[in-house]
């Protein structure tokens, strides 16, 4: 397996650039940059989490699948959802947590896919003094299908 740019682990670095609970708009799309899918990228997501399915890995075997070639798995949004997500972005702030979320599948992702993502806060509110914020994201592949939707709940940090 190829060797890939290490995923960065300072996640206070850009901590002064990221919009604050004020600054987001419910319904106001949210920036987000293009990603090109590698095949070494997909390698180290499945290592990462222990994922060693053929088809993930090996080229000749994966062409003998309905996919005729290999695919990423569909948990691959997660290193999507940071991959496409820029830094100064209320999303990656330090310390939100995942409360939940619901992910629909539509086709798998590629090497090679340049993946876009559509993402917007659908509505925001403060509970038990802790602030919420639901989201909605669709990636999309360079063709415009669809690969994933989902819609998420986070915490933000007071």
């Amino acid at each position: 397996m190829a060797q890939t740019q290490a995923f960065e682990t300072d996640f206070w670095k850009d901590a002064n650039l990221r919009k604050v609970w004020d600054d987001i708009v419910p319904g106001e799309p949210r920036k987000t940059i293009p990603y090109t899918l590698t095949r070494e990228a997909i390698e180290l997501y499945c290592k990462s989490v222990g994922e060693t399915h053929p088809i993930y890995f090996d080229e000749a075997y994966a062409k003998t699948t309905r996919y005729g070639g290999l695919i990423a798995p569909p948990s691959i949004h997660i290193l999507l959802m940071f991959s496409c997500t820029p830094a100064d972005d209320w999303m990656r702030s330090p310390g939100t947590v995942n409360a939940g979320q619901s992910w629909s599948y539509n086709i798998p992702a590629r090497p090679g896919d340049v993946i876009t993502l559509q993402a917007r806060a659908l509505d925001k509110f403060i509970k038990r003094e802790r602030l919420f914020v639901v989201h909605d994201n669709v990636f999309f592949n360079q063709k415009g299908d669809v690969i994933c939707s989902g819609r998420g709940w986070t915490i933000r940090p007071i």
